[in-house]
Parts: C-alpha cells; structure tokens; sequence
C-alpha cells in the first residue's frame, strides 16, 4: 500500500512544483511589462517647453533700481544650430528718467544642462540677443539692454523646462540619468545613459 501511494505523491509533487514553475515564468513575463522601457534617449516637445516657461510669467520686478519691468507672452523657440533655445518676451519698462513707459521686445537664448539634484533640464547662463525698443526709447538702447541681462540672468537662469519622474530614470534596480542633451528642430533630445 506504501508502494502505491508514494508514486501518486511524487506525481502530485511534480504536478505542483511544475504548476509553480509555470506561475514563476508567467510572473516574470508580466515583471518585464510593468517595469518602463528605459530608452536610449527621451524627446520632449517645443509644446513642453513653452508649457514650462509659460509657468514662470507675467514677471513684474524692480531692475537696477531704477527700472521697474514687466515681462510676459513669453514664445520659445528652438535653435538646433546653435544648440540653445530661444525666448521672446513682450517687455514693459518705466523709470523716473523717462517720462513714458516703454515697451519692447527681448529674445533671449539660452544652454540647457541636466541638474542632478532636481532631476531636471535647466536653462543655463541666458543672454540676451535682441532687444528692440519703441518711441523715443532707442536713445536708451544699451541700459535697456543691460536691465534685460540682468532680469535674464536673475529669473531664468538655473529654470527648470522639464523634470523627469523617478520611474523615468530606473529600470530593473539600475539607475540612469540624461547626458548629453541637443536641441532639434521640433524638440529637445535628451540621451540617457546608466549611472
């Protein structure tokens, strides 16, 4: 009787050790689908920038002392030849020195950089490269210039355009993080590379 019961237990045994075999394999087959796919690069569009940056306006601040300045409307752009993106901003600026308020338009460009510590893609060291002035304001044109140096230095400089969420940047326990980051005619392509 011994005999005919042992048989049976090893088959049940078997049955049930390759029942959990198969449960283990259809587990890891769904592990690998509920993990992101960590591709070698991300794009984010011109749409996700101007998003971003549209976030940070109307800005109205004291400049120099003596400029008080609005910015706002602000419109990116993307200048893939010279790997930097652009920003125009519609700009207000009164002084005592003036006796009407001035209006104009600024276009700054600016590197983008990855910064660690935020997981972000930043704006880096803007400068401005055009500022064009209305009415009797053109004789003002180099301190214009200069209020819009420093307004782009101390507000846009170090801003983030995008942040990446953890499960971006991990995959199967390894950790990436961006690299090299260029700028595209329709985007921003980020490489990513493991830590």
């Amino acid at each position: 009787m011994t005999q005919a019961v042992a048989p049976k237990r090893r088959r049940f045994l078997l049955v049930a050790l390759g029942g959990a075999g198969a449960v283990a394999l259809g587990t890891q087959g769904c592990a690998a689908s509920i993990f992101p796919f960590i591709p070698d690069h991300y794009t984010f569009s011109q749409a996700q920038v101007q998003d971003a940056v549209q976030r940070k306006f109307p800005l109205q601040r004291t400049a120099s002392q003596i400029f008080d300045v609005t910015l706002n409307n602000p419109v990116v752009g993307l200048a893939p030849d010279r790997n930097r993106i652009t920003v125009r901003l519609d700009a207000r600026l009164a002084t005592p020195f003036m006796p009407n308020p001035v209006t104009g338009v600024f276009t700054l460009s600016s590197q983008l950089a990855y910064d660690a510590a935020s997981h972000s893609v930043i704006l880096v060291s803007p400068t401005v490269d055009n500022a064009q002035v209305s009415g009797d304001a053109a004789q003002y044109s180099q301190q214009i210039n200069a209020v819009g140096a420093v307004m782009a230095t101390q507000f846009l400089d170090r801003y983030p355009i995008y942040t990446f969420k953890p499960e971006q940047l991990q995959f199967a326990g390894v950790n990436y993080e961006p690299g090299t980051i260029t700028v595209l005619t329709n985007g921003i392509r980020v490489q990513i590379v493991e830590k």
